[in-house]
């Protein structure tokens, strides 16, 4: 009997963990589609089957379940590209990997990628310095490979390089949509990798 007592608060916050994550997948689909300003609590309730007022069981605003997406986005990439770098065998394996990784997440969550575009400044000055923050350590991540591949190159133009690849890298799955997903895929990587570093073609098979 003791046992049972002791796993019922796990059922239940594995239970409450999934109904956040659920909530959070479904303001990225609607926040996606109507805007920020146009969802409102009920919405986001409704959409997982709950009533508006059961959404504050999780979050205590609609500003932070914006910030819960936004911040744990920018958090999961820099992890993951952190995770990325370490494992790779050297510096050219870690850039082909790491345009992988980004083109993975560009085709995986085009929701959370308009969200960001658009809805950023609707969060609170402290959440919305904290995703820029995530997004420059991120960025330096890739900036400090590609300054191992070409020590001669002014760091500013490495930045500029990995900047505008996340936005080719961003906004194509948007107009994509008559090509296959491994065609995208494959198009985002050789085009990512040609705009980061002149022996690309060298890297994408790494």
């Amino acid at each position: 009997m003791s046992e049972q007592l002791e796993a019922l608060p796990t059922a239940r916050g594995r239970a409450k963990a999934e109904r956040r994550d659920a909530l959070l997948s479904s303001a990225a689909q609607l926040f996606a589609s109507r805007g920020f300003d146009g969802v409102s609590i009920e919405d986001l309730g409704s959409s997982v089957g709950v009533s508006g007022p059961a959404v504050y069981r999780h979050f205590p605003s609609k500003q932070a379940v914006l910030a819960a997406l936004l911040v744990g986005v920018s958090e999961g990439l820099l992890a993951g590209g952190r995770a990325v770098v370490s494992t790779a065998d050297d510096d050219s394996s870690a850039l082909a990997a790491l345009v992988r990784f980004h083109v993975d997440f560009a085709l995986r969550d085009p929701d959370v990628i308009r969200v960001q575009d658009r809805d950023l400044a609707a969060l609170s000055p402290q959440d919305r310095q904290s995703v820029r923050d995530l997004q420059r350590r991120y960025v330096d991540l890739w900036v400090d490979v590609l300054a191992r591949l070409s020590p001669a190159t002014d760091r500013a133009e490495l930045r500029l390089r990995a900047q505008a690849t996340f936005g080719l890298l961003n906004s194509t799955p948007h107009s994509a949509r008559s090509l296959t997903s491994a065609r995208t895929r494959a198009l985002l990587e050789e085009m990512a990798l040609a705009a980061l570093h002149p022996r690309a073609t060298s890297l994408r098979d790494r």
